[in-house]
């Protein structure tokens, strides 16, 4: 079984409540029937339920019919709805007013169900930018206990089993955050961790905090931010195999690491790399993607309370559904 089947079939043994605001899209439309057909959410979809049953209808969908279609206009969680977000948001200056016209957003509305305990988890992004994905979760579902830090995971399934767990490794952050400090970088390395035991599935993540530089091979103040950054992800928990600084080389290959950094318990058996910027993690993505032909699953979002993710604009249906898998399995280590 291939990680993205395992993912899937643990989404299926598990179903969660998956918001999907962009009811209208086609590939999202296609995605939640497809979701549906299979068992692998429950779909709950926002929007006019007429137009998103002719929509279905115009592609020949059969399943849309029996996901939730909830219509901010009509709903009678409207009112209740909105004051929960003037309450999340008044010191931040929201009137009530405000509060009303934001609740109609499908994106807003979404969070919503999610923070009063009715949905799972959201994804959107068919048609939205990140910004427009994360303002409402973050207004309204925030970030999770002890992270301040919202970051991106990518799931690197490589041609070579000899690394990382079996061939798998999770990367982060390649998505969010450009300049982490030395705190949130040690918040990116324990949920980044997180997610390779939630979505990949890894049993024991071996974190490594990457550098230019390995156990003092080299100084320099970004060095020391990576030093620094290590230290405080093993006070946010203690439990969490990590080590660092390392070079890429001392994290993977296990003759390297017992030269280069003898006794680490991480050095040559990392499956989770963690980059010292966002510069550094998606140049280092995209090589391995591209020059070792590796599938990249992703960016999952992470350090949200409650699993909200972000699809490319020019994602496709199986993207669609396949992430719907991903913010699940997110879901149900959330709970």
């Amino acid at each position: 079984m291939t990680l993205i089947e395992s993912i899937i079939e643990r989404a299926k043994s598990n179903r969660q409540r998956i918001v999907l605001p962009e009811s209208l899209e086609e590939r999202t439309i296609k995605a939640a029937d497809k979701s549906i057909a299979d068992g692998l959410a429950e779909i709950i979809l926002i929007g006019n339920r007429a137009e998103i049953l002719k929509k279905a209808d115009e592609f020949g969908l059969k399943n849309i019919s029996k996901a939730t279609i909830i219509d901010p206009e009509t709903s009678d969680k409207t009112a209740e709805y909105t004051n929960l977000l003037y309450e999340l948001r008044k010191n931040k200056g929201m009137t009530p007013a405000q509060a009303a016209v934001l609740v109609k957003y499908p994106r807003y509305f979404g969070c919503l169900i999610i923070k009063n305990g009715e949905a799972d988890g959201q994804i959107s992004g068919a048609l939205s930018t990140t910004g427009e994905t994360l303002r409402p979760a973050l207004q309204i579902i925030k970030c999770a206990p002890g992270i301040s830090c919202v970051s991106g995971a990518m799931l690197m399934i490589t041609k070579t089993p000899q690394y990382g767990d079996n061939g798998v490794l999770v990367f982060g952050d390649i998505a969010v955050t450009p300049a982490p400090d030395a705190n949130q970088l040690a918040q990116i390395a324990v949920c980044t961790a997180q997610t390779a035991k939630s979505v990949a599935g890894i049993a024991e993540p071996r974190v490594a905090m990457l550098s230019f530089s390995t156990k003092g091979s080299a100084k320099h103040e970004v060095v020391d931010k990576v030093v620094e950054a290590t230290k405080l992800a093993k006070e946010l928990n203690a439990e969490l195999h990590i080590d660092g600084e390392l070079q890429t080389d001392a994290a993977l290959v296990p003759s390297v690491g017992a030269k280069k950094a003898p006794g680490s318990e991480i050095a040559g058996k990392a499956n989770v790399l963690v980059f010292p910027n966002l510069e550094a993690g998606n140049i280092g993505y995209k090589l391995v993607q591209r020059l070792g032909e590796a599938d990249a699953i992703g960016p999952i979002l992470q350090g949200i309370a409650r699993p909200v993710n972000d699809l490319s604009r020019g994602c496709s249906v199986d993207d669609i559904y396949k992430m719907v898998a991903i913010t699940a399995c997110q879901a149900m280590a959330a709970k």
